[in-house]
């Protein structure tokens, strides 16, 4: 018979502990909330206060459920009033020894039924439930910040949970309107051990001066569709916290992609925490607060000092597909006169007619008028022949992904445009270097990595060679702002900022579904929910090709020789058994 859940305690008030104390209150369940002293207490009633405060003032709870919301609240710092719980969980900070310790005399206090649950993102649930005398009871209920607003739980079942006891967490989970997923005990359990492997690898990518915090934090943003940043989240989370959940990850799994980089262990103990201290990877109006305020390292803006742009009047864009016709229809739009190059006549038409198509739905849907759409279809001009390519400011390549079509191409580009034309490619995975220096002018050669489709994502990737020159790269800086884009720039490496930071994680989750951790459906439900991505890892993989993602993955570890980045054996035998995804109507789902 299931539990009846009427009284349950919750030790620590912080931001997780106040927010899962109204989580069970909202739900009509009397709780006693724990603190350790008077002060705590007030503090702990302010977090809850400001909570239901604005959720009564944005209309999503009435006067009276406010009012019976707190009155099921009942506030101590005394342990012994946990008794008539059926149900305790700490929310305490992230310490083993203070976990342990913690339920080690709770355990002493309720009764013999009665179940105990942790709510750690990361430390061994097993270790914890040996402190007390009847581990059998003692559960992981991992709540995702802000409780009251995040759908998902992970409740974390060990060796030696019974039964019953993880089957009655899952059931109050479901009562409570959460999204439960059963895991096993390992550190980071699903959404924090694929979570933090990425944010961690941001981190080095920022260590190592490779791009800017704020084009690390922008390229996931526009370039994936998530939330926040990954610098910015490390901020929101606290670097002392993340520190430790990779530590324990990093000790639990021995995969050095989770040992902290050293810059977060230096940060720490300089006291720079994120926005609780007022300063983390950015600088904050006062701790605490989310508004970021300039520093020393914010860029200043504009070209550097001495570089001057070079004009861009007319664009030329060589491809016939679906992201030259994007990129095309980009630069029109902006009001640049466009001169594609595709293979055949056939091709010219359908570019022009697809062009046709998308401006044709802008003005019926009112985001362009009839006018605008005549003129920016006047602006483009289609040729069969790279000749026409020859008065060019600028030439945007978009052909197929073969190094040896693309340096081909990069010689008749070299030979044909005028001197000072910048010579540009789009490729997500190939050495832009490899297109530069087959050209006399390697300082005029730039990746601009647009997003597919181009005409709607706003990121592009500006991506410099070790021989782009300053005022080439400042060039395409501008015209990205000019053309409404969200330019973020890094170096000439493998799947430069997104792909580099995307696809170990995809790769990750994949291992993790090898291993038999989890499902693909819990997997995308703990990163959806969990983390506020717009798609879970297995959604994105069936979206984006597993022949593609392969690729892609090959071509990372091909570059760095990270053992972690070795394309998980699953995802190799899915490919070669044909099973590429939503394409073919298999891959790690089956589509109708």
């Amino acid at each position: 018979m299931t539990r009846d859940f009427s009284t349950v305690g919750v030790i620590g008030l912080g931001t997780m502990g106040a927010g899962i104390v109204e989580v069970f209150a909202r739900n009509g369940i009397d709780v006693v909330a724990v603190e350790v002293d008077g002060p705590a207490i007030e503090h702990g009633k302010a977090v809850l206060g400001g909570s239901t405060g604005r959720a009564l003032a944005r209309g999503k709870m009435t006067q009276e459920e406010h009012d019976a919301l707190h009155s099921r609240v009942t506030f101590t710092s005394n342990l012994e009033d946990l008794a008539p719980c059926q149900l305790v969980v700490e929310a305490v900070p992230e310490h083993l020894d203070l976990k342990k310790d913690l339920l080690g005399k709770v355990d002493a206090v309720v009764s013999a039924d009665a179940i105990l649950a942790t709510n750690t993102s990361s430390l061994p649930v097993t270790e914890i439930a040996v402190a007390t005398k009847n581990p059998k009871r003692v559960v992981g209920m991992h709540f995702f910040n802000p409780a009251p607003v995040q759908q998902f739980v992970e409740v974390i079942r060990t060796v030696i949970t019974a039964d019953d006891v993880f089957e009655d967490v899952k059931a109050l989970a479901e009562r409570l309107g959460k999204n439960p997923v059963v895991v096993g005990d390992k550190a980071g359990f699903i959404a924090n051990a694929l979570l933090f492997g990425y944010l961690n690898h941001a981190v080095s990518m920022f260590e190592s001066r490779y791009a800017t915090r704020e084009d690390l934090d922008a390229a996931m943003r526009f370039g994936c569709g998530y939330p926040m940043g990954p610098l910015a989240l490390l901020d929101l989370i606290g670097l002392d916290t993340a520190y430790e959940i990779l530590d324990t990850m990093y000790k639990q799994g021995r995969d050095r992609l989770h040992a902290p980089s050293p810059i977060i262990k230096q940060m720490v103990s300089a006291g720079m925490l994120g926005r609780k201290s007022g300063r983390g990877f950015y600088t904050y109006e006062q701790p605490g607060s989310p508004q970021v305020v300039a520093d020393a390292n914010t860029p200043a803006g504009g070209p550097p000092a001495g570089v001057t742009l070079r004009p861009v009047a007319t664009v030329g864009v060589v491809g016939s597909g679906t992201m030259a016709t994007g990129i095309i229809e980009v630069f029109a739009k902006a009001g640049y006169a466009v001169t594609f190059v595709a293979r055949g006549d056939d091709k010219v038409a359908g570019v022009h007619t697809a062009l046709a198509r998308s401006t044709s739905r802008a003005v019926e849907k009112g985001r362009m008028t009839a006018e605008d759409a005549e003129a920016m279809l006047g602006r483009v001009t289609g040729a069969t022949d790279r000749e026409a390519l020859a008065d060019v400011d600028l030439v945007v390549e978009a052909i197929a992904e073969d190094l040896e079509i693309k340096q081909q191409l990069f010689r008749d580009l070299d030979r044909i445009c005028k001197p000072g034309a910048i010579l540009a490619t789009t490729t997500s995975s190939l050495p832009i270097i490899d297109c530069a220096k087959v050209t006399s002018r390697p300082q005029d050669v730039i990746g601009m990595h647009f997003f597919n489709p181009a005409q709607v994502m706003k990121l592009v990737e500006v991506v410099h060679t070790v021989t782009t020159a300053p005022d080439v790269i400042a060039t395409v800086q501008d015209l990205c702002a000019k053309v409404g884009k969200v330019a973020v720039t890094c170096g000439d490496r493998s799947g430069f900022i997104v792909n580099a930071l995307l696809f170990p994680y995809l790769n990750d989750a994949v291992r993790m579904l090898e291993a038999n951790y989890a499902s693909a459906d819990d997997i995308d439900t703990a990163m959806k929910t969990g983390c506020g991505l717009p798609m879970g890892p297995f959604e994105l993989l069936d979206v984006v090709g597993l022949d593609v993602s392969l690729a892609i993955e090959r071509e990372l570890y091909t570059e760095f020789r990270e053992p972690g980045y070795a394309p998980a054996p699953l995802l190799e035998h899915l490919v070669t058994a044909g099973y590429l995804g939503r394409k073919t109507g298999r891959g790690f789902r089956t589509y109708a």
